[in-house]
């Protein structure tokens, strides 16, 4: 049998067509990328044509990672342009880049090498997947080109030859391309590098600097977490006030312990890929911390003399172990900002000192006023401007006659002298004409010398010894100047310092979630929410005539009808917590408007016996109370979550009320270390109309209930917690009695019971 002549030259001429239609095509191609400046710009071409000829729906084109181990690209036609990476030995395009060789799948999910989890992600289905590596002139692979989902039939051997034909044609630009943009990037990283030291090492506030460089590690190396440690000589410690991650706290360990300890004493960098498996790694923080610790990087920080101040270590870098590239960086970037660190130190330090100056000197009874070589003002304390009746802003710049005035021309004469002589004069026991006003002080005054003896200008120390201000003072430095006042108003002194039993009605408050505040905002932002909170809750208590004892953590305790007792103290102490919930709602609405989480709080309230008094060592006292009044209002607080309740009151503080309040008798509780019951209270004048509608409806129908329960009416004490709920349904207590209700209709608790309720937490 012989074949047509004429089909078989039709055939050859189809074949001679396609080929050159390919040529064409490859040619086309390779003059578009040739005009193209980036590689991303080539990979989108590419990925578009290889779709095109091959008649698939979707496509992507891989290059190799070298440095990584794996295959990425920054375009997958369909989808949203983003950066893909993958092992270079995973699915079918790892296959077809370890082998150098194409793969046609005409089913994907039938093949083990197919990773379905793309399609679950991106809700894409894969048919069918054509792979060719992509080889240059060398024939080496640089990366794989993959089409998906052939439209109409399969893909064929042709379909192969043409991918593999394209990607080879213009692999070289490829190359060039991948080449062209390592070096753009590595002078953008050099140019942001130098432009970040210089922006650091202007940075003199250690702290910040300190944050500023872990960010900036972190970010570098694309590493989890970095943590600079800076040598204290002081203690031998290596310190750091920041961890990335981490709140900013300060860490400190021996400065030749673990992974840190060993570079800090050898000056040698450590890279470990795998911490588990060097002896030096310390698991212990991991297991305190619940990080995992995978790869570490640590360098020392040498300074210009060649001296190591300390150690910079990096965390788990993303995509695999921390490379050559990744410690010369690191090392080059702490060789830059360690001139920073040391000036930032030093800077600390003296500021550290200026602070502790100033401090002192406000923190001085006696009042301070410098003059400067010139005889300008320079400087007045706190107490130098109560003494003075002036402020310190007004007095700046001005000479000592314009200070003292004509009236004290003697204290004048001393200051000139003084600084004509450089020897210091004192004068006990005189007067300073204030305005009308004569102050009793004993004077002293100073020359000031730098280190090299030259003259600084001169000091005026000036001592208030007027006697009721100079015991009050020194009365109020250890116990509260409420006290101090009763004492000097002539009180049985040591009766009060050594205790005594007194009434008096108790007041504990405490923040809800506290633990969980402190995880979001750190410790900085934990200390300067406190002390907000405390301020407008302690101007609530003082309102009231009330004594704040102390503060514990973020707990507040305080007391009213001592030192000082007044015949509503009961309701000095109501009022006080009613306050302090609607001031906490006030501010509530500041902070909200902020875009800061709002903060509850509950309180207690008790009166009874407490033995208040100095209590302490000879060295360190406070005035406080204790007893058994004491320890029920801390627990009376405690139950305020139990009860969905902010302020709870006990039977004692309620019997001795004088006002009229919104008060519901909600339980008898034996508190835990006690067996006699107490009678609790909530109450309810905090709320208005809208954050509690109805309310003098749900107090009755509550209050109803209670009784009945009490008189073990199970079903018609649910029906009057049910008419609470109708009133208002975000009453969570009257569910919580619906709850108890049902438990002892089920377990009956025996005639004997009387309604008593045993808390068995404190």
């Amino acid at each position: 049998m012989y074949d047509n002549p004429r089909s078989t030259k039709a055939t050859q001429n189809q074949s001679q067509s396609e080929h050159i239609k390919q040529l064409q095509m490859m040619l086309d191609v390779s003059r578009q990328v040739a005009a193209l400046d980036t590689l991303d710009a080539v990979l989108d071409t590419l990925v578009s044509v290889a779709v095109s000829e091959t008649k698939a729906e979707r496509g992507t084109l891989f290059l190799h990672d070298s440095t990584t181990g794996e295959l990425f690209s920054r375009v997958a036609q369909g989808l949203k342009r983003h950066e893909i990476r993958i092992l270079d030995n995973v699915g079918i395009a790892g296959h077809a880049f370890q082998n150098n060789e194409g793969q046609i799948i005409h089913d994907a999910y039938n093949d083990e090498r197919f990773n379905r989890d793309v399609d679950q992600e991106t809700g894409f289905t894969t048919r069918s997947i054509l792979a060719a590596p992509v080889r240059n002139a060398k024939g080496e692979v640089i990366g794989v080109a993959q089409v998906l989902n052939k439209k109409d039939g399969q893909f064929t051997e042709m379909d192969l030859a043409v991918l593999e034909g394209m990607t080879t044609q213009c692999a070289i630009t490829l190359q060039s391309m991948q080449l062209v943009e390592r070096m753009e990037t590595t002078r953008q990283r050099e140019i942001e590098f130098l432009n970040i030291v210089s922006d650091m090492t202007s940075e003199l506030e250690l702290t910040r600097l300190l944050q500023r460089v872990m960010s900036e590690a972190t970010r570098m190396l694309d590493a989890e977490r970095s943590t600079l440690f800076i040598n204290d000589e002081k203690t031998n410690e290596l310190f750091s006030h920041v961890g990335e991650g981490l709140d900013s706290v300060e860490i400190r360990l021996p400065n030749h312990l673990g992974i840190a300890g060993a570079v800090f004493v050898s000056g040698d960098t450590v890279n470990i890929p795998y911490a588990y498996a060097d002896l030096r790694f310390n698991p212990g923080f991991d297991k305190q911390t619940g990080f995992f610790t995978r790869s570490i990087l640590c360098v020392p920080v040498v300074n210009k003399a060649g001296k190591v101040i300390g150690v910079t270590q990096a965390l788990n870098k993303r995509g695999g172990p921390f490379t050559e590239d990744d410690e010369s960086r690191l090392k080059a970037f702490t060789a830059q900002i360690a001139i920073g660190l040391e000036n930032a130190k030093l800077f600390g330090d003296v500021q550290a000192m200026k602070n502790y100056n100033e401090s002192m000197l406000q923190s001085m009874s006696n009042g301070v006023i410098t003059f400067d070589e010139e005889g300008e003002n320079k400087t007045c304390n706190a107490a130098g401007e109560r003494i003075m009746r002036d402020r310190a802003k007004d007095m700046l710049g001005k000479k000592p006659e314009e200070v003292f005035g004509t009236a004290n021309n003697w204290l004048v004469e001393m200051i000139q002298r003084v600084a004509e002589t450089d020897v210091g004069e004192a004068l006990d026991d005189t007067e300073l004409l204030i305005g009308d006003e004569k102050v009793s002080v004993n004077v002293t005054v100073l020359p000031m010398q730098s280190g090299e003896e030259t003259s600084l200008g001169t000091l005026v120390m000036l001592e208030d010894i007027s006697d009721a201000k100079k015991a009050k003072s020194t009365l109020s430095r250890y116990m509260d100047p409420a006290l101090a006042a009763q004492m000097l108003a002539g009180g049985n002194q040591d009766d009060i310092l050594g205790g005594k039993d007194t009434v008096a009605t108790v007041l504990f408050s405490d923040v809800r979630s506290f633990t969980t505040i402190t995880e979001q905002l750190g410790a900085q932002g934990t200390v300067a929410l406190l002390n907000e909170y405390f301020e407008i809750m302690v101007d609530c208590i003082s309102e009231q005539g009330g004594m704040l004892d102390k503060f514990i953590g973020d707990a507040i305790m305080a007391a009213f009808g001592i030192p000082l007792g007044h015949d509503d103290d009961e309701d000095r102490g109501l009022r006080a917590g009613i306050n302090m919930i609607k001031s906490l709602w006030e501010w509530n609405k500041e902070r909200e408007a902020r875009g800061e989480m709002p903060v509850d709080m509950g309180l207690g309230l008790n009166t009874g016996s407490i033995v208040a008094g100095n209590i302490g060592s000879s060295k360190r006292m406070d005035y406080t109370m204790i007893g058994d009044g004491v320890n029920l209002a801390a627990r009376l607080e405690s139950a305020c979550k139990q009860y969905s309740a902010r302020i709870l009151l006990s039977e004692f503080t309620v019997e001795k009320l004088k006002g009229v309040y919104r008060l519901r008798d909600i339980d008898k509780v034996v508190v835990k270390g006690k067996t006699e019951p107490v009678g609790v209270f909530e109450c309810l004048d905090y709320h208005t109309d809208q954050t509690f509608p109805n309310l003098m409806d749900v107090l009755g129908s509550f209050n109803e209930g209670v009784k009945v329960y009490r008189n073990q009416e199970w079903d018609r004490a649910i029906g009057y917690f049910k008419d609470a709920l109708k009133a208002n349904e975000t009453d969570k207590l009257s569910n919580t009695y619906i709850e108890r209700c049902r438990l002892m209709k089920k377990k009956p608790p025996g005639d004997d019971w009387t309604g008593v309720w045993v808390m068995t937490e404190k």
